[in-house]
């Protein structure tokens, strides 16, 4: 059996927080209905609702490159007026602000994953916890207030990309959390003191190793062939050689059980 390496030498941990921690895919889905209730039952889209998901994720990444300073609520209201034009659908003009509006937030209350709260609660015995999101400040106050997705975690930190300036996976957004975790906390990067954790491949693990930033993978099914989903291609990225994360596990779960089990082995 593989040795996995040592997890108890950091000070603070550093999440993405949607597709990571809370139910990204799935809650964007169910938000898409307007769109996706009009197509015809052998549309690619309306079989496998993950497809418009992933292509709606491409036309709001190539917003956030276009429109570095737009509001991530207003970012997904433009997507979700693109993806309904892309699909052919016309949404009555009584239900359309709504339901954009509705995409725009989602993230507020998109479900956390089972493992989620759990697994963050044991993981907050042992460090500081941070989220560095692209998601606007508005939306995720309420992720993880109380009576939302996240409670009772509770964060040290949150650091959006409204803050900063610009969106993941920009080098920006890491240099500001290397910054801020230390002037806040005393948790040094440069030291190995901190440590990302996130399921997205292309806005998180590649600038994590572009900048030399300890990583670990939490796959959420990521890991299989035909289930890449809106993290990325593990298999042409790993090719390309753009991977460095030094751990893996599927879930948040499973990721704070191998925590509490190297713990204890020190004590």
């Amino acid at each position: 059996m593989a040795t996995i390496p040592d997890l108890t030498g950091f000070k603070a941990l550093s999440f993405d927080c949607y597709g990571t921690l809370l139910d990204w895919e799935s809650g964007l889905a169910t938000d898409l209905s307007p769109i996706l209730s009009q197509l015809r039952p052998t549309h690619a889209w309306a079989q496998k609702p993950l497809l418009a998901v992933e292509r709606f994720n491409t036309i709001s990444e190539d917003l956030e490159v276009e429109k570095p300073n737009q509001l991530y609520n207003d970012n997904l209201i433009e997507s979700f007026e693109q993806l309904a034009t892309e699909a052919g659908v016309s949404i009555p003009r009584e239900d359309e602000a709504g339901a954009a509006a509705a995409v725009g937030t989602g993230p507020s209350r998109w479900p956390a994953f089972p493992d989620t709260v759990a697994g963050l609660l044991k993981l907050k015995k042992h460090y500081r916890l941070i989220i560095l999101s692209n998601v606007s400040n508005d939306n995720i106050t309420r992720a993880v207030a109380a009576g939302g997705p996240l409670a009772p975690v509770e964060f040290d930190a949150v650091y959006t990309a409204e803050n900063i300036g610009s969106y993941k996976p920009s080098h920006n957004n890491f240099h500001y959390l290397f910054a801020h975790a230390k002037s806040e906390f005393g948790v040094d990067r440069e030291k190995g003191e901190l440590l990302h954790v996130a399921r997205s491949l292309t806005a998180d693990h590649v600038p994590a190793k572009e900048l030399g930033f300890r990583s670990v993978w939490i796959a959420r099914g990521g890991d299989r062939e035909g289930h890449y989903g809106t993290g990325g291609n593990l298999r042409e990225l790993t090719e390309q050689g753009k991977l460095g994360f030094e751990w893996k596990f599927d879930t948040i779960g499973e990721f704070a059980d191998e925590v509490e089990r190297q713990f204890a082995a020190k004590e």
